[in-house]
């Protein structure tokens, strides 16, 4: 995923419904966040099982939707953040690498007790 290295990355940590659409979820960005989906951010939305992940992101009129699901394991994610935190590009590529360091079920016990 090519992303620019000045572009903001939030990720809205409550369980979302992976069904829901570009409309839908520029709703939330603009309701739930008091944000603006068309300022050039991208927007990452995770579901219950913390399994799959969506990111919504807008440019030159139009709007993407990547959608990512892992066949085995969880995403890993902080387990005291509420709301929305912003991540780092590092952070954000460190999430969606399919490898140890990104799924649950590869983690060591002691590894886990600050995410969810």
């Amino acid at each position: 995923m090519l992303i620019p290295d000045n572009m903001k990355i939030y990720l809205y940590t409550p369980p979302t419904d992976m069904r829901k659409s570009i409309d839908t979820l520029c709703i939330m960005v603009s309701e739930t966040l008091k944000m603006n989906p068309i300022n050039g951010h991208l927007f990452l939305f995770r579901n219950r099982n913390g399994n799959k992940l969506k990111a919504l992101y807008y440019e030159q009129n139009c709007f993407t939707l990547w959608y990512r699901r892992l066949e085995k394991g969880k995403f890993v994610f902080a387990r005291d953040a509420d709301g929305c935190i912003e991540m780092s590009q590092e952070h954000f590529r460190w999430l969606l690498a399919s490898d140890k360091y990104s799924r649950i079920s590869a983690m060591k016990p002691n590894q886990l007790e600050n995410y969810c």
